[in-house]
Parts: C-alpha cells; structure tokens; sequence
C-alpha cells in the first residue's frame, strides 16, 4: 500500500483549510492510500478520521514573536519528517500558500531523507511571477509533482515555468458537504441575525483582502438600493493586510450604514451556517482570483452564487445554469445583474439546486483522492 505524509504547518489556523485536509485525507484512504497527516496542535475535526494525525506543530502561531514561531515551525518540521521516514514514508505532501525560508528548509529536509516532494499549491500568484528567486527555483528542481485547482492556474504557471509541464496536474478544491450542517430555517437564522424576513439579503463572506472587490460590492449595492431598498448586505469576515476603514467611508458616503450588517472578525465554525442560512445570494466581487474556497462552500451550502467571469471562476460555474456571472472589475454590471436576478428571484433556487448537484457529483472527495493517487503513482523512485 502507497503511504503518504500531509505535512501541513498551518491546519485551522484562522480559515477553513482544515476541512480540505480533512477531505484529501479521507478521499485518499478511500482509494487504499495510508495518510499520515502531520499538523499544527490546534487542528481537530469533528468526524472520525480513518487517517494518522500527528501534532508535532505546537502553538506555531501564538505570541508576536516570529523567532519563536519560526523556532517551533522548524522543531515540528523535524520532528514529522523524520517520525514519516522512520515509518517508511517516501512520499511527502505539502501545501503551498507562499515561499520563504521555512517551506525551503521542510522541502530540502525532505530531499536530504531522500523523500518525494508533491506540492499542492494554493497561491499560485506567489509560485508563478516573472522573477523566481534562489528558493523557488530549488524547489521546482527537487518537486516530483506539482497539482494546481484548475487549467488558469495550471497556464500561469506554465506561462512561466514552461519546463516543468510534465509534472503540473490540475486536481479541483472538492466540496465542504462531509463539514456542513445547513439549518434549513431561514427565519431562525435571520431572527439571530436581527433581519426581517421581508428583507433580500446579499453575503459577502470570507477574509476582506484588497483583491475581494468589497469595494466594487459597496459601489453596486448602492446602485441596487435604488430599485429594492429592503436590501441587506452582510459582510463577514476578517480584514486581511488591508484597512477596513476604506469600506467604512464607501458606506458612509452613500449613507446606507443601516442596509450593511458588519462582522468584522473570524468567523467560527459553529456561527457560518448562519450566514448562509439567511442569505438570499452569495456575492464574490473578486478582483482577481485562482481558486475559491468561498465558492465551494456556499455551492456546498446550496446558495446561488454571484462571481466575476474570471477563467478559474468559469472553470465551474456556468451563468444563469448553476451561478452568475457578471463581467469582471464592472460595478455598473454587478449592479445590472443583481436587478436582473432579483426580478427573476424564483430562479434563485432552481440555480441554486444545480449549484449544489455540481458539487456532489464534480467535486466529492473520493474522486478527488484517485485523481491524487494516479498523480502519486507517477512519481519514479529510483
């Protein structure tokens, strides 16, 4: 039986990455694959695992001091890489959201035991730009396999790095339905929320980073006020290396404080299916983006989807059948298309069923997993 080790530092911490490695996990076991997950020691989850876990990453993320968490990262590097070798692991799998000296030192750990390296990598902006430096470039020339979410992000790294075309696989983000629980009671969500029923209600959901494009959602809001003021907007999610006061002034401008309803913090666990419950439409005014998570979960969810006709967001929806599109970086047209599907709001739900059919049938983790075990048995050992 092919044996795998998930090393993965970050785990919970503050997002929903703890449910894919839930998922690929256990999609992996399903196809006769033995998982060995090593985390950090605040990731748990809910459902029984039929996985190893190991939380040799203890309180990477606690305190300021980035010695101290760089010291910790590094000691629970050492101890789940060797604890994988010792236990006749070869191959070694990781996630990929940035590069810097710690991905670099678990990397060439790895190739110093003599492991195989396949990166799944998530951010594909900081993998694919016109300059690699000394890390990236080592470590595209020691990785076996490199699977990326879909064809775009595939090409942008191509685009740049057209050697390595032998080795990049595009594996899609599965869907969050093993990890939900929908309420199924509108009212009582929007009760909790302090909404009326008489409401239509917008969710923006997820981390506020400058590329989301609240403002462009703040911009098309107040343009869609104007025809359907029993609207409300609900903004969930932390700010993330970004200045909320830039959305507070939009709102302030167009006085329309008493249409939005702020969350600004993490969100737990246990308080999401809220969100989604009380929502109409789920809005994603991204900017630019390779993959969305927040697009999973709220078709998982079984809500209708409004995103940019960017080419990872086309990759899944298809306008008008099981989402909506509107075209990217154009406000005017959000704002047209949120009119257009409020008029024709009994087609919410029948795009909102197909959304949620796409993700069982497309997206579940099972074939996720054999489409990552046929990625591992092309890996030469030598």
């Amino acid at each position: 039986m092919t044996k795998v080790a998930i090393i993965d530092p970050l785990g919970g911490h503050g997002s929903s990455h703890h449910f894919y490695l839930y998922g690929q996990a256990d999609g992996l076991v399903e196809n006769k694959i033995s998982v060995s997950l090593y985390t950090n020691n605040k990731t748990n989850f809910k459902l029984p695992i039929k996985f190893k876990k190991y939380h040799f990453y203890q309180n990477i993320f606690d305190g300021n001091s980035r010695i101290i968490s760089g010291i910790r990262w590094i000691i629970g590097s050492l101890f789940s890489i060797f604890h994988a070798r010792l236990n006749s692991i070869k191959i070694f799998h990781f996630h990929i959201f940035y590069m810097n000296i710690l991905v670099l030192f678990n990397i060439l750990l790895t190739k110093v035991l003599f492991g195989k390296i396949v990166l799944t990598i998530h951010d594909v902006d900081s993998f694919a730009h016109k300059n690699p430096s000394f890390i990236e470039n080592f470590i595209y020339k020691v990785t076996s396999i490199i699977i990326t979410h879909n064809e775009f992000s595939k090409s942008e790294i191509l685009k740049r790095e057209a050697h390595l075309k032998n080795i990049v696989h595009v594996i899609p983000h599965g869907n969050y339905l093993p990890f939900i629980t929908a309420i199924n009671n509108n009212q009582r969500s929007r009760l909790r929320l302090g909404i009326k029923n008489n409401h239509k209600v917008l969710l923006f959901f997820g981390m506020i980073k400058k590329n989301k494009g609240l403002d462009d959602l703040l911009e098309a809001f107040n343009i869609l006020l104007k025809d359907y003021p029993n609207t409300i907007l609900l903004i969930t999610g932390r700010a993330w290396k970004n200045d909320f006061t830039l959305y507070e002034d939009i709102i302030k401008k167009y006085e329309i404080e008493k249409n939005c309803i702020l969350n600004i913090r993490f969100i737990e666990d246990e308080e999401v299916r809220f969100f989604y419950d009380a929502c109409d439409l789920v809005v994603l005014p991204y900017k630019t983006i390779y993959q969305s998570g927040v697009l999973m979960m709220a078709l998982s969810y079984k809500k209708a989807v409004i995103a940019p006709d960017l080419p990872p967001i086309k990759e899944i929806i298809t306008d008008g059948v099981d989402g909506y599109l509107f075209k990217n970086n154009s406000y005017l047209d959000l704002a047209k298309k949120l009119k257009t599907i409020f008029s024709e709001d009994k087609m919410i739900e029948k795009v909102a069923n197909n959304g949620y059919d796409l993700m069982k049938v497309n997206y579940n983790w099972k074939n996720i997993g054999l489409q990552t075990k046929k990625c591992y048995d092309k890996i030469e050992f030598k």
